[in-house]
């Protein structure tokens, strides 16, 4: 027994896919599960698939946010203008895109948005910051009360195969599960399930693992981001490609 989904989600309804191309592909990814096993534990690289890989920019952008800061309850506290991801990543935030599904004008206190730089060359350019969090560190609002507009992840991207072909050895990560993030200490251990990679190749499904890692290690740790560009959020993100994570198993 095994089970998978998909979903399509837009603005405008003429963006949506038909019912019958998510069933298909709901379909597709569930009976690719078949057969899954676990895998001994070890640390490899893993690669998270576009359409989990925003969880991790999540866990940034949480860390990030003023109430994180002035309540000292992150592992990112004063980062602000230190390297926290390589150089050549870069997070922004494009506010006004039309059809854009974290478009807005304002945020949630009235504040004109604009675009704006979060990473730039790997190094942290400011916090998100409402008025309120703003004040209690002496900073000026970021126009980001409720969260970000349209968060836009950017790297060296090159093709989710090409990110495959180059792990000797290693897990795709498609589904993610359970809450074991640590915002504090950065600590992050959660239930996946996926597939194994060897000489680039996927070689049979797995479930019933554990990927771990801290989040400060593998923002500094990650390799490279994919083309596969998953636009059904307010973060928009490829394919991401985290150097060495420990994966346990049987």
């Amino acid at each position: 027994m095994q089970r998978d989904y998909w979903y399509s989600v837009a603005r405008d309804p003429g963006d949506l896919d038909t019912a019958r191309l998510v069933g298909e592909r709901a379909a597709q990814r569930t009976v690719r599960r078949l057969n899954a096993r676990r895998v001994p534990t070890c640390q490899v690289p893993v690669l998270f698939a576009a359409e989990v890989a925003g969880s991790l920019i999540g866990h940034f952008v949480r860390a990030v946010t003023g109430s994180s800061q002035y309540r000292r309850a992150s592992f990112l506290l004063n980062a602000a203008g230190s390297q926290v991801f390589p150089a050549f990543f870069r997070l922004h935030e494009q506010p006004h895109l039309p059809k854009g599904l974290g478009s807005a004008p304002f945020d949630n206190e009235g504040v004109g948005t604009r675009a704006q730089e979060l990473v730039k060359d790997g190094v942290l350019e400011r916090y998100v910051l409402g008025s309120y969090s703003a004040r209690r560190l002496g900073l000026e609002t970021t126009a980001n009360a409720g969260g970000v507009h349209n968060l836009f992840v950017e790297g060296n991207a090159q093709d989710p195969q090409r990110l495959m072909g180059s792990m000797e050895r290693g897990l795709l990560v498609t589904e993610l599960m359970g809450q074991g993030v640590n915002a504090v200490t950065g600590d992050y251990s959660r239930g996946a399930a996926g597939f194994w990679i060897e000489n680039g190749e996927v070689q049979y499904p797995v479930e019933e693992i554990t990927v771990a890692g801290n989040l400060r290690d593998m923002y500094q740790g990650l390799e490279a981001t994919g083309t596969d560009i998953d636009r059904r959020g307010n973060i928009v993100s490829g394919s991401i490609l985290i150097a060495r994570m420990t994966v346990a198993g049987s």
